[in-house]
């Protein structure tokens, strides 16, 4: 019967192999997925994150589910199939249930009554209930997050279809209509999904991030080897406020001791986030939101400073140790400090050369930049016309400038000037990224005719660079991310060939361990006397969703709205996959093989715990702490409602 795996004929013998075959089961179901995630980074948002990538979050359910109902004979198939059925609502309850509440409970901060309470006009009936209940403590969602609860109570419209003939007391007939119906309802569903996600690709978009968010330091460590015994944490551990006001005063360029909008986003392009500049406003409102506390627009140093000491402490929080940041990003510092040598030299001379030739000054009366005067500079640098610079057009420029005493390379110092003005990262240099650039040349030299010994200590310049990326990458992880995505995201064939590799090994794994797991669930159910459905229900769904479970209490723990928000909507995802796919070929298998409808109650189950926890993500995005008591119970109570309705048989 297993081949090549072990069997047993005692109870504790029937359990061992459960458990070894679970334990495998969780790797063969961590490889897929690892398989799929990398294919994913890989591609980005797009057609396989809309439905290969879907097919793969759900697939260990769906393969065990179709291996049950195929690979025996029909008698001992329907009952095997009974058994798969354990195994799809077992995974929709446990994370709608237990995981959910878990992570409430994880995820829970301090809302003051009074603050949730002040736009109660604007809630529903929901939202107010639970605000009138509010204990002080909970977890505060985003909107999207409730638009995929939306669409997870949506995916459970194929279940109350099925009910019917059971309901209504229908002939074997009706049955086998309501079948057919119910299948195609829940497969238009599930293809509709699929192309929802293609041209809304909101849901991919957030599964990317929630993907990659956990590991941007590791990432970043992988790609950096160099040493040195520097640190930039005092020697209890705790953050350097010297370097951090230090940083605060490199970012304030036009030296009125806040920082705004443009100075903001005009240090996130000098730390190299240059490749995701399509994101760089939704970037710089993020980070503008974080440390302005009094919500005037800008950031002075008092907010600065509070806000960087509560990165670096969370960096070591989330870390579990105190990183040595100079240690492993000196290769990045070494290069940083080159290019800045070369442009400390450079950007004076260039401006001298264009304010003392025919394109006259720069700067108006009053010592700020002349906004019409450098676009008339840009159109004369401009020779063809076409309302961009090129590289030819700023090597020309570079030939007519006479350089001082220090010799430059025309060709490195063209390159050095495009990248610093090229925004998009495109090599051309539109209007708008020449008068920015210029204008923060022309604000930065005038404000440092005097440099104090802080501004010229390049080494501390460096380091604050690197705390500010570290800690910017642990909070702003959506920002960074982008970050590791342009420049640490591997996409060599190597890659490829892992990311396959790992995608058929985890798929081969499962499909070899489906049917001894399932026969392994059936002979202990007959050895203890104890319906397959409960064993399937409540131990299988352990090892397949092992790793969604620990990823999503690890991040809740880091008690961030995003983050939160992210893990919430990735339970709901996947309960809505297991709905539409699993049930997709729970129906396929009874109408091709010709099985009776017997999973009325099963069905039932997972119906009410899709519908009331649906109801609640989905009409309120506040969830006080005894909502994670109440979903937990929802658990050993759908078990009741399967053993009463089943005994009595009133389904």
């Amino acid at each position: 019967m297993y081949g090549f795996l072990p069997c047993s004929k005692s109870i504790w013998g029937h359990v061992f192999l459960i458990v070894v075959y679970e334990y495998l089961l969780f790797h063969g179901e961590s490889y897929v997925a690892a398989g799929g995630e990398r294919i994913f980074k890989i591609l980005g948002p797009g057609v396989f994150g809309a439905c290969a990538f879907q097919i793969i979050g759900a697939f260990p359910e769906a393969l065990i589910l179709l291996v049950s109902g195929l690979l025996n004979n029909k008698e001992v198939a329907q009952e095997c199939v009974l058994t798969g059925v354990g195994l799809l609502a077992g995974s929709s309850i446990l994370l709608l249930t237990l995981v959910w509440g878990t992570c409430v409970i994880l995820g829970s901060q301090h809302f003051p009554n009074s603050s949730q309470s002040s736009d109660s006009t604007n809630q529903n009936p929901i939202q107010n209930f639970f605000l009138s209940l509010w204990p002080g403590y909970g977890v505060v969602t985003d909107s999207w997050t409730g638009y995929t609860a939306w669409i997870m109570l949506i995916s459970a419209i194929p279940f109350t279809i099925i009910q019917f003939p059971v309901l209504f007391d229908l002939s074997y007939f009706w049955e086998r209509i309501f079948v057919v119906v119910a299948l195609l309802v829940s497969v238009t569903f599930l293809l509709s999904y699929f192309f929802y996600q293609l041209f809304q690709p909101w849901i991919q978009g957030r599964q990317l991030l929630y993907l990659k968010h956990g590991h941007l330091v590791v990432d970043i460590l992988k790609h950096v080897q160099n040493h040195t015994n520097e640190t930039l944490f005092s020697d209890d551990g705790a953050p350097d406020l010297s370097v951090i006001r230090r940083i605060f005063k490199v970012t304030d360029r036009d030296g009125d001791e806040t920082i705004d909008a443009s100075e903001l986003k005009g240090f996130l392009q000098e730390i190299k986030f240059r490749k995701m500049y399509s994101d760089k406003d939704k970037a710089t409102q993020d980070m503008m939101k974080e440390f302005d506390v009094d919500d005037n627009k800008k950031i002075n140093i008092n907010e600065f400073v509070k806000g960087m000491e509560k990165w670096v402490e969370e960096t070591k929080k989330d870390s579990g140790e105190t990183y040595r940041l100079d240690e492993v990003l000196r290769p990045w510092m070494e290069k940083k400090r080159e290019e800045r040598e070369i442009m400390k030299n450079i950007v004076p001379e260039i401006l001298e050369h264009l304010q003392s030739s025919t394109h006259g000054s720069l700067l108006t009366e009053d010592g700020t930049p002349d906004i019409p005067a450098i676009k008339r500079l840009f159109k004369d640098i401009d020779h063809d016309k076409d309302d961009l610079i090129s590289y030819s057009e700023l090597r020309d420029l570079m030939m007519d400038i006479k350089f001082g005493s220090i010799p430059h390379d025309i060709d490195e110092a063209a390159s050095k000037m495009m990248e610093e003005l090229d925004i998009s990262g495109d090599k051309l240099i539109n209007e708008d990224e020449f008068v920015t650039g210029l204008s923060n040349w022309l604000n930065a030299i005038s404000i440092n005719q005097t440099p104090k010994p802080e501004q010229i200590n390049e080494e501390s310049d460096y380091h604050n660079h690197f705390l500010f990326i570290i800690t910017t990458m642990q909070q702003n992880w959506e920002e960074t991310d982008k970050l590791v995505e342009s420049k640490f995201v591997d996409k060599s064939p190597f890659a490829w060939i892992k990311a396959i590799s790992l995608l058929v090994l985890g798929i081969v794994m499962l499909g070899l361990l489906a049917e001894p797991l399932i026969h392994s669930v059936q002979s202990l159910s007959k050895a203890a006397s104890i319906p397959s459905f409960f064993i399937a229900f409540i131990f299988v769904p352990l090892a397949t969703n092992a790793r969604i479970t620990i990823s999503a209490i690890g991040e809740v723990r880091r008690k961030k709205l995003n983050i939160t928000s992210l893990t919430f909507s990735e339970i709901y995802g996947t309960v809505l996959m297991n709905n539409l796919l699993g049930f997709s070929v729970l129906l396929s298998l009874i109408y091709f093989r010709g099985f009776s409808w017997d999973f009325s109650v099963e069905v039932l189950m997972v119906l009410i715990v899709c519908a009331v926890m649906g109801c609640l993500a989905s009409f309120s995005t506040v969830f006080p702490v005894w909502t994670a008591v109440f979903a937990c119970m929802l658990y050993p109570l759908s078990l009741v409602l399967v053993t009463v309705l089943g005994d009595f048989n009133w389904l």
